[in-house]
């Protein structure tokens, strides 16, 4: 029982096969995936494939590059997607300072509204941060965003910063980086972080696993990020399946 918290399934490399992806990740033990839309094109995308299949289900945020374009109906509309069965986050929202599309101060004030709006809706968020870990918590902590809590994706930070978020409820989620060889800082998180805290994601199709590296990624490649995590605590593959889904379920309140 794998739980591919974080996919694009909604993203055009899936155009051409989706059918054998789905298939290819159920064959490998994948029972649940979130579908993570960030604009409307990509919102519209998941609500789809959430209702489509039922071990699929839906995040809805503004991503933050994109955020000097998301109106107030943007906003309304994420709102009322919140209340669909299949919605079980709103993201993913944040920063990103690695691009300059959207203005610091724009992302931030993007960033804030969503959470305000996922603490009147009742959901967890997803936190997308690039080169922008200060100013993540900072907002995370005046936002008062433990009240929600969620999931700091693709954690690439030190496990001193994992720590920070944890008391602010938020658990960490690795991807196909833990299994590169040379990325430290997720490896040490993978070790030094509690498995009740993890849960495992793809991100696909970006940031595909050894041995896929440079390949795109898919669902079924989940298992690879559980594996490493699996080798670097010296537990059982199966342990690591079964608490990261379990953390996940309890999260997205799934199957309660």
């Amino acid at each position: 029982m794998l739980f591919d918290t974080h996919a694009h399934l909604n993203a055009v490399q899936y155009n051409e096969d989706l059918e054998q992806v789905i298939e290819r990740a159920r064959d490998e033990g994948v029972s649940h995936i979130v579908v993570v839309g960030f604009d409307r094109p990509t919102i519209d995308r998941a609500i789809e494939l959430a209702e489509r299949y039922p071990f699929i289900y839906a995040a809805v945020g503004w991503h933050p590059v994109d955020a000097i374009e998301m109106t107030d109906d943007d906003l309304q509309m994420i709102e009322q997607l919140a209340a669909h069965p299949k919605v079980v986050a709103l993201g993913e929202m944040g920063l990103d300072y690695h691009w300059d599309q959207s203005p610091k101060d724009v992302q931030q004030e993007v960033f804030r509204r969503q959470i305000r709006l996922a603490k009147k809706v009742k959901l967890p968020i997803i936190i997308h941060n690039r080169e922008a870990t200060a100013d993540i918590l900072k907002i995370l902590q005046e936002e008062n965003a433990a009240e929600v809590g969620g999931i700091m994706h693709c954690f690439s930070g030190s496990v001193e910063v994992a720590k920070q978020c944890i008391d602010m409820n938020f658990l960490i989620s690795l991807g196909g980086p833990v299994t590169f060889k040379n990325a430290k800082k997720p490896k040490e998180v993978a070790k030094e972080i509690p498995l009740s805290h993890l849960l495992i994601e793809t991100d696909c199709p970006y940031l595909t696993p050894h041995p896929f590296r440079g390949k795109r990624n898919e669902p079924s490649y989940v298992k690879y990020v559980a594996e490493a995590i699996a080798e670097i605590k010296n537990v059982s593959f199966a342990e690591v399946a079964e608490t990261t889904a379990e953390n996940a379920k309890k999260l997205f309140a799934i199957d309660r």
